[in-house]
């Protein structure tokens, strides 16, 4: 190969490769002498080579979103491990913009996990040229809190690990950092901000609210705040209460 031969690119090479298929099947096709399992094998056969470039389209589409996508400030805090994470709603907000406009969708399910007490969250990346990729996460859905003793019911147990799961694979498959929370820009010495509530508690609000049909916004406006993991940690007490009311008035037990 001399220096200025072109070697093509594979995304290339199998557009063209894949063009070439489709003459040879549609004048097999043409001709009455060409028997039905030929037929078939070139049939599956130019299957195979667009489900590659299908691949293909997905892969550089990933590429290019995430090339796009910054590190995420954190927004709230974990009490029991001291650290600072991004919500969901802060991690959407920020990576939907970018991963739709390359032709992505997400969707969330969940399947069986071969640990016990698990459950195993299924997020099935989907681009527009055809290809969708299977991310799975397997989490915890025991009830049991960080010193082992029963903390909540089953149900609640399996409704949270459906949220950690969900965040956790949100990150994960744009492999996005998330970073301390951003001051005013000042050079100066941090001011700190008000402590706010701990991931459990965003995930047990959020779980109540959603199982008894109470608008997340009417906690918003409640709490004057615009995320629930915006909630400060003295008003938790009065949320509960607040939530508390809003399920006897509407006459679940």
């Amino acid at each position: 190969m001399t220096a200025l031969q072109k070697v093509e690119a594979p995304e290339t090479a199998v557009a063209n490769y894949s063009a070439s298929l489709i003459d040879v099947i549609a004048r097999a096709a043409s001709d009455p002498a060409v028997d039905i399992d030929k037929m078939e094998r070139l049939i599956a056969l130019q299957q195979q080579v667009s489900a590659r470039e299908a691949e293909l389209a997905f892969n550089q589409a990933m590429n290019a979103a995430q090339a796009e996508m910054r590190p995420i400030s954190a927004n709230a805090s974990n009490p029991q491990t001291k650290s600072r994470y991004a919500t969901f709603d802060k991690l959407d907000r920020a990576l939907r913009p970018i991963y739709t406009a390359h032709g992505f969708s997400l969707s969330f399910d969940e399947g069986d996990s071969p640990k016990p007490e698990h459950v195993r969250v299924l997020c099935y990346v989907a681009h527009t040229a055809g290809h969708t990729r299977t991310y799975h996460r397997d989490m915890p859905a025991d009830g049991k809190g960080a010193k082992g003793g029963d903390v909540m019911t089953k149900t609640h147990a399996a409704g949270a690990a459906g949220s950690y799961g969900a965040r956790y694979l949100l990150k994960g498959i744009w492999n996005v950092a998330v970073g301390a929370e951003d001051d005013d820009g000042n050079l100066g010495p941090r001011r700190e901000a008000p402590k706010t509530i701990g991931e459990k508690d965003i995930d047990d609000i959020e779980t109540i609210m959603t199982s008894n049909n109470i608008p997340i916004a009417d906690l918003l406006k409640v709490a004057k705040v615009a995320d629930v993991a915006e909630i400060r940690a003295d008003r938790l007490t009065s949320v509960k209460n607040w939530i508390d009311r809003q399920v006897k008035a509407r006459g679940i037990q």
